[in-house]
């Protein structure tokens, strides 16, 4: 049921500048697994409101939390039966209304997900169209079609999951529904005028409450090609991201944005949105983020580049220059809830994708992601940080399969399944499991090598990660030349395998190579990812801030 707040607090004003979302570091946190407030093994609201004083001494701007809402949880709340409810296990809307109003008294934005593509099969709209049967108006909503062969027992046509399997499942009445993800996830049909009317209501919901944002999942995926035409091959995750696809990166879906928008503007405050937008390239991405459209867009080029100086080069600079145009800022990520930690991508071979299996090389993997860490918190724009990287946390690659949650885990041809890897409760105090995260235990194993990489072990030892974030962080706050802009002036005189960058009076270097590599000295050194730059040599795969003292 629809939760209800008495008063609910109006979008305020924080203080800070006009287009605050331009050059913000926005941290993701992912409920279930950030903080337990009231000891069940589970991440909740109330465990956020608790760890925001961290958040605000780590120099952070924003919040990003992954769903809350009402769901049976077949996805990780990626599957809504109410969009004005929270779930019960993560707390109530006024649990909802506390962590907006700390965040806000802290200087802290809070932007939530929102998951319009699907929804639950609990939803009452779902429920209402099961039970009414074929040619009911509220089978509009969603996509329900007749089967093809002799007696309809063969799916509508050829489009095939996310999650693996067929896109369709059929009901017991014979028709069938489109889910591009799990069977309990049927898409909405945008088509419908209440569809449109419906989460237009939503947004306005938790804007009044005082929101700052939306980051919109599957942002690319509301509007499917008219007829949904069959695409004519198989293993189509393959094509994602590659290939135009009728179910993905529709032009009407920018209709919609663009309505969107307009609902924004009417507030106070900057209140902005994020697309998830899997394109085939940097430039369709760049036509979520037009002046009347979204403020964000993901940028998962750059995510999924391998940490190599010329590759990164060319995304850099591609995203930058798609991005120009529309007067977008570029945003850089490099983990979140969906993919391997960068800490153990990096330790990997490159080419292996954003899944990994194999733990790797630790001890590489991890200076590689303190220097990705410094190389993208030096690019113009926004950046994304995923909760726990700031501890340098691996992904957890040796989860029993009975303790597993992702649901394209149990589904045959699908993602590889491996996400709850990332998605372990992150450690905070103490040498034991579950090391602060809550009194109860925590509902995914934490590894015993954790309590080296707890907040309180890593707190005030100048050589932890999560020093690195910190210092990085104040530093740029305090040059704001890091974040500003949309362009970088690259250095002539970089050896091979070096990228090397002014912003203002800063260079940034980073060795992409496993060897030390003399280089040009810029300046005096403000900050390494680690052992220092001696006499011009720059060490295997790190990256150094310099301070420039002349022109």
């Amino acid at each position: 049921m629809t939760q209800h707040l008495a008063a609910p607090a109006a979008a305020p004003t924080t203080g800070t500048h006009t287009g605050w979302w331009r050059d913000a570091v926005i941290y993701q946190v992912y409920p279930r697994s950030f903080a337990d407030g009231n000891g069940d093994g589970m991440g909740d609201l109330a465990g956020v409101v608790g760890r925001l004083p961290y958040l605000k001494e780590l120099g952070v701007d924003a919040v990003w939390l992954s769903p809350f809402y009402a769901s049976p949880q077949a996805d990780a709340g990626y599957d809504v039966a109410d969009y004005r409810a929270i779930d019960p296990m993560f707390g109530t809307l006024h649990d909802a209304d506390a962590l907006i109003r700390e965040a806000h008294a802290l200087g802290l934005r809070i932007i939530v997900d929102l998951v319009p593509n699907h929804c639950s099969d609990q939803h009452e709209w779902f429920k209402q169209a099961l039970r009414e049967g074929p040619g009911s108006r509220v089978r509009e909503r969603f996509h329900f079609r007749p089967g093809k062969g002799e007696n309809g027992e063969l799916p509508p046509n050829d489009w095939e999951s996310i999650f693996g399997g067929p896109a369709w499942t059929r009901v017991e009445d014979g028709e069938w529904y489109l889910h591009l993800f799990a069977p309990e996830q049927p898409d909405f049909n945008w088509d419908h005028p209440a569809v449109q009317d419906e989460f237009r209501s939503i947004l306005r919901f938790w804007l009044d409450l005082g929101t700052d944002g939306f980051r919109v999942d599957v942002a690319h995926g509301l509007v499917k090609a008219p007829g949904l035409p069959d695409i004519g091959a198989r293993d189509q995750l393959k094509l994602l991201g590659n290939d135009v696809m009728p179910f993905f990166d529709q032009d009407g879906v920018h209709e919609i944005y663009r309505s969107w928008r307009r609902i924004l503007d009417e507030y106070e405050g900057d209140r902005v949105l994020v697309a998830e937008a899997w394109t085939p390239t940097v430039e369709r991405t760049a036509r979520y983020v037009r002046p009347d459209e979204m403020h964000q867009a993901f940028n998962f080029q750059y995510l999924t580049t391998d940490w190599d100086a010329a590759a990164l080069r060319e995304v850099i600079d591609g995203s930058l220059e798609a991005m120009r145009p529309v007067g977008a800022p570029t945003t850089w990520v490099l983990s979140n809830h969906d993919v391997t930690r960068h800490a153990t991508r990096f330790a990997n071979p490159a080419g292996l994708g954003t899944q990994l299996r194999e733990p790797g090389d630790r001890e590489l993997g991890l200076r590689r992601a303190r220097a990705a860490t410094l190389l993208m918190l030096a690019l113009p724009g926004s950046a994304y940080v995923y909760q726990g990287e700031e501890l340098g946390l691996p992904d957890v690659t040796d989860l029993p399969d009975e303790v597993r949650q992702d649901p394209s885990f149990f589904r045959a041809a699908g993602q590889d399944g491996f996400r709850d890897g990332c998605r372990v409760p992150i450690p905070w105090s103490g040498t034991q499991a579950p090391y602060g995260f809550g009194t109860g235990g925590s509902w995914l194993p934490q590894p015993d090598s954790w309590a080296e990489l707890s907040v309180e072990a890593q707190t005030g030892d100048p050589s932890s990660t999560l020093e690195l974030y910190r210092t990085a962080l104040r530093l740029r706050r305090e040059r704001p030349e890091l974040g500003a802009g949309d362009g970088v002036e690259w250095l002539a005189d970089a050896p091979a395998g070096v990228l090397s960058f002014r912003r203002g009076d800063v260079v940034c270097t980073a060795n992409t190579t496993g060897t030390a590599i003399r280089i040009p000295v810029p300046g005096e050194a403000l900050l390494s990812s680690g052992a220092p730059a001696e006499d011009g040599l720059l060490p295997a795969d790190t990256t150094v801030w310099w301070q420039v003292t002349s022109g």
